[in-house]
């Protein structure tokens, strides 16, 4: 074979993409007639033939895709360490991560997603899925590999596969339906996933028992998946680029050429360098991120009867985007002129809540004990009985999980005045408390960028006005302070809810699942949510155009799947405005200047309930 022939020139561009997604320039890649396999960092995809037949050209791409996927995403020992030993639940384990993996690439590149479909019709050929005909016959690992990827990417089976998945899917669905709508929200978590993989092998009466407490990881171990894919990441930038011009110009991946697919891939790349940004210290450098990348919302299970005219011009900004340095201290300064007599009572409720969580972190004693330090309190039992044995105390710590809050406040106009100017004090007080106990509390805002539609509604008038078009605004969605960010680097930023102008409409639905996919993305234990409004979901332009209750059916929508289904804990104020018909743990004031007691008491009820 000369080394300018096609199938040279083929294998050479696909290595080059297999090491740019891998992120990691020491990846081999090279074609086999045998059995495709991974060993380490060498691939042996499957030949494509002389010919390069289109058939057989997707399939290679697909294998050397999930090669890639994989080797980028999964960690080994972690995957290892929590298998089950029997081969049943063994086979479900390695195709739920074969699937997770698949997936983070699936649903960010279009020619990936593509390419894996053809891997999948492959994979099929020489399973006996496709051959059974009783319930018996359906080996449980390739049906539930194949019900996780439609749950994880919109993929459905394919044809061949479905018939056989009928005869276990209605058992399937009966017994762990539930944990597997939220494999989803782990998607970017290795462990996390694992351990609801395990959740549904219980469900499933496939092994038996609670799973055992993690291990503690090995010296070297921790954080081995995500920061040697940091690293991977950053050596493989400069290959991607090479590679991907490469593949250009051998014409084998046209469809990676379209403007969508690229943006779709890059985007795809620096989303996952983000994950090195795990374990930032209290100087809480400016511009962290969760330690996973925010999924999209149109990726949230379930998919709602919801529809969005264009994103094109919603925005998530920080308030200093929107405002100047000298402007934000100035607005802050006016704040804290505002509200002088109310700050001092919150303090002092706060104060009471940090001593409560205080109370819950102290470490105790237990007494008794043969061997510790010496109970001085026993000091007279000692010197009777020297001899006596049970004169010794041990310290313990008090399990307090870690935690975080988010505070998703309503920036719409009808709280101009001192409802947002109470909400604003309140949370700068309240992230001040948490902080000095440990607890990292995220502020997050929301509004419109503009009244009555906006550019969205110019365009869809532009287009000549096509029915139902859904949401029909321009969101805005405000970072104040980051859950990372120091209380201290945040302050100034809640003094721009004073700036005349921010304050527009409200689509709280799509507000709730932004603050709630920024929560899903954080290592913290425990994650809790805190709503405060005002009234429900008012946007003119989009009722003007669509039912009178089509955000509000929304909001319940989003509300019930969160409730129902999330591991995210939410608690909702509503200021004049009657919030327990929508949020079941809530509660609604009268008068703005009980929100900051009415906070603290709403928290501190979450917490003692612990």
């Amino acid at each position: 074979m000369s080394d300018n022939s096609p199938l040279e020139a083929f294998r050479q561009a696909l290595a080059g993409a297999t090491r740019a997604i891998a992120g990691d320039a020491e990846v081999e890649l090279s074609f086999t007639s045998e059995n495709p396999s991974v060993s380490g960092k060498s691939v042996k995809a499957p030949m494509p033939g002389r010919v390069l037949g289109a058939r057989e050209v997707a399939e290679a791409r697909g294998f050397a895709d999930a090669a890639a996927l994989r080797l980028r995403y999964h960690n080994a020992k972690l995957h290892d360490r929590g298998a089950p030993i029997e081969d049943v639940p063994r086979a479900i384990h390695d195709a739920a991560e074969q699937a997770r993996c698949e997936a983070l690439g699936a649903r960010s590149m279009a020619g990936v997603r593509e390419n894996l479909a053809h891997l999948t019709e492959l994979r099929l050929r020489t399973d006996p899925l496709v051959r059974a005909r009783t319930r018996e016959e359906v080996p449980l690992g390739s049906a539930i590999g194949l019900i996780v990827r439609e749950r994880l990417t919109g993929m459905a089976p394919p044809e061949e596969a479905r018939a056989p998945l009928k005869l276990v899917a209605d058992w399937i669905e009966e017994k762990a339906g539930t944990d597997l709508d939220a494999l989803g929200l782990a998607l970017d978590d290795q462990a996390a996933f694992a351990d609801l993989v395990g959740k549904v092998l219980r469900d499933l009466d496939l092994v038996e028992g609670e799973p055992d407490a993690p291990a503690e990881p090995e010296q070297g171990d921790e954080g081995e998946g995500e920061d040697d894919q940091q690293k991977e990441g950053d050596e493989g930038d400069e290959d991607e680029s090479q590679d991907g011009a490469g593949r250009g110009e051998a014409e084998i991946r046209g469809e990676q050429e379209e403007a969508e697919g690229e943006d779709s891939e890059r985007d795809w790349s620096e989303e996952e360098l983000s994950e090195g940004a795990e374990g930032v210290g209290e100087e809480g450098d400016e511009g962290m991120v969760p330690v996973r990348p925010n999924r999209p919302l149109s990726d949230l299970p379930p998919q709602f009867d919801y529809r969005i005219f264009t994103r094109q011009y919603d925005e998530v900004v920080r308030a200093t985007d929107l405002c100047d340095e000298e402007e934000l201290g100035r607005l802050r300064a006016y704040l804290d002129q505002q509200l002088t007599h109310l700050q001092g009572a919150v303090t002092k409720l706060a104060n009471r809540l940090q001593r409560r969580l205080m109370a819950q972190q102290n470490r105790s004693w237990d007494f008794d004990q043969e061997e510790g330090l010496l109970d001085v309190a026993r000091l007279a039992r000692v010197v009777v009985s020297p001899g006596h044995s049970l004169s010794y105390k041990v310290e313990k710590d008090t399990e307090f999980r870690d935690t975080i809050v988010t505070l998703l406040i309503d920036n719409s106009g009808s709280m101009r005045g001192r409802p947002i100017s109470i909400a604003a004090i309140s949370a700068d007080i309240l992230a001040r408390t948490l902080e000095r106990v440990g607890v990292k509390v995220e502020v997050l805002g929301f509004t419109t960028r503009a009244w009555k539609g906006g550019q969205s509604r110019e365009k869809w008038l532009a287009e000549g006005r096509p029915p139902a078009p859904g949401r029909l605004n321009d969101l805005r969605h405000v970072i104040y302070k980051q859950a990372d960010e120091p209380w201290r680097r945040a302050r100034k930023n809640l003094g721009l809810m004073m700036r005349e102008g921010l304050l527009k409409e409200n689509i709280d639905g799509e507000a709730l699942l932004w603050a709630h996919e920024r929560l899903i993305g954080r290592p913290e234990e425990r994650k809790i949510l805190m709503v405060i409004s005002d009234g429900a979901p008012v946007d003119d332009s989009t009722l003007s155009v669509n039912s009178g209750t089509y955000l509000e059916r929304h909001l319940r929508q989003v509300i019930g799947w969160i409730e129902a289904r999330s591991p995210v804990e939410l608690v909702a104020i509503g200021i004049g405005h009657d919030v327990t018909r929508y949020y079941s743990r809530a509660v609604t004031i009268m008068d703005a200047e009980q929100l900051g007691g009415t906070m603290i008491e709403q928290l501190a009820g979450l917490f003692d309930g612990e």
